[in-house]
């Protein structure tokens, strides 16, 4: 039986979004083997029937002395496991798991779910990040982008050959999980944004559009937030700053979830203002399969989601003034019509998001490359 290890830098990651990957690699024959720092979806990933080991992984550090240990820490757990192929989630992963693959002879299928800022700043991290692609990545027998743009950057700095690189669809979406749900009208127009709490996703310019929306329209409008808040990363929300805005009233945090569809499923629309270089945002993508209507910044796989005036709408990055005039476009239809908006989100997804597309090019990757 061949081995194939799955890995990610949180296991919250790969139960909530490769677990029906994990799933199809069991049910095709697979030994599967998940590695990631321990929490509490660890056990719930053994459970799905894959064997599970901790690695420790500081995601947003930048500290050589901890990430070299963690490039120790995958060949070490290589050594023992013996896999085939190991397929990659998340930065780190990408480049200290493909260079450890090396030391064992596998192959490694690499996931670029977006580059962050890592081709955005000019700062030594960025210029680190940069050089530890270019001598990891060639090393990948296949590495998936989840936008052109992104592959296209990977041609331009010369970080690996294009032969090996292919795109997939986001990580897609689960069309049985997530379905239409249609909100119920009473006079309330319900914004929400699902992601990590962090500067760069647009979370400020959400709150000051918020602000502002509330003043000239009250309890016509009512702005949601979900996610993960103070994580390790230097464009983390405060739990302070998020406090002062909820006494403030401007927004509700409602913290995390693992039924996200429950969530989605009370609201009008799905705001998501983010400047960071995303893949495609798993939060865009399963709030189109409800039927929402999306707002999003005119950004690296962002846009993807939207065919702007379509199934929502596209506002420019950084802009707050921008936001507001989006937002209140949505505000200003009529129920109706935001329903209308919604049902094209949902016929978008289905035609070029459906998760079992995605799954179905990873299952093709791991088959050809151990022929």
């Amino acid at each position: 039986m061949k081995t194939v290890v799955i890995t990610a830098n949180t296991s919250w990651y790969l139960y909530n979004f490769r677990r029906n990957t994990i799933l199809t690699l069991l049910e095709n024959g697979y030994h599967v083997v998940a590695i990631s720092p321990k929490d509490k979806y660890s056990q719930k990933i053994a459970e799905l029937g894959a064997d599970y080991y901790h690695i420790e992984i500081d995601q947003g550090g930048t500290n050589p002395i901890k990430d070299i240990g963690t490039v120790f820490s995958f060949v070490r757990l290589y050594r023992r496991i013996r896999p085939n192929m190991i397929l990659n989630f998340t930065p780190k992963n990408n480049i200290y798991s493909t260079l450890a693959a090396r030391t064992v002879g596998a192959k490694a299928i690499n996931n670029i779910a977006g580059l962050g800022m890592v081709f955005i700043n000019e700062n030594l991290t960025a210029k680190l990040a940069r050089f530890l692609y270019k001598i990891s990545q060639p090393k990948a027998h296949t590495i998936f982008f989840q936008n052109d743009e992104d592959k296209a950057l990977f041609a331009k700095h010369n970080l690996a050959p294009l032969e090996i690189t292919d795109r997939v669809p986001g990580s897609g979406v689960d069309l049985s999980r997530f379905t239409l749900s249609p909100s119920k009208d009473d006079g309330t127009v319900r914004f929400l944004l699902i992601a990590r709490m962090l500067y760069d996703k647009g979370i400020g310019h959400y709150v000051e559009a918020a602000r502002e929306l509330k003043t000239n329209y009250g309890d016509q409008v009512e702005f949601r937030l979900l996610g993960f808040l103070d994580v390790n990363n230097p464009s983390a929300v405060s739990k302070e700053d998020m406090q002062s805005w909820v006494d403030e009233g401007i927004v509700n945090y409602l913290g995390t979830s693992d039924s996200v569809e429950k969530e989605i499923a009370k609201v009008d629309c799905m705001v998501l203002p983010s400047f960071y270089r995303e893949g495609v945002p798993k939060s865009l993508l399963e709030a189109c399969a409800m039927g929402k209507p999306i707002i999003t910044t005119d950004n690296v796989g962002c846009r993807e989601t939207v065919d702007d005036g379509c199934n929502g709408y596209l506002c420019e990055p950084r802009s707050t003034s921008s936001l507001v005039e989006k937002l209140e476009l949505m505000i200003n239809h009529t129920h109706q019509e935001r329903l209308l908006m919604g049902e094209k989100s949902r016929t978008k997804v289905e035609n070029e998001f459906d998760e079992k597309i995605v799954i179905r090019k990873y299952l093709q990757a791991v088959e050809t490359a151990l022929k």
